[in-house]
């Protein structure tokens, strides 16, 4: 599987959870409750990549990390940038 496929699969999971947690605190809202409300489009994903559902929670949790990380990576890099002027 691309990369490209794992970046459209997390994209995916997160736009679908904007709207299925919507108004839910997820610091206090246990995690197996809001995996079950993402259960409906990681079960599509599943079919639509031929994945099991495991599989691609698994894509979503390390791609998301992943991206995570590059994204605090491109800040710190623009704060020294701004800093540095």
């Amino acid at each position: 599987m691309t990369r490209d496929q794992k970046i459209k699969i997390t994209t995916a999971i997160n736009e679908y959870a904007e709207k299925a947690l919507e108004g839910i605190d997820p610091q206090r809202t246990k995690i197996s409750f809001q995996l079950e409300k993402l259960r409906p489009e990681m079960e599509r994903l599943a079919k639509e990549y031929g994945k099991t559902l495991d599989e691609i929670f698994i894509i979503y949790m390390d791609m998301n990390s992943e991206l995570k990380a590059e994204e605090e990576l491109r800040f710190q890099n623009e704060m020294k940038e701004a800093m540095d002027r």
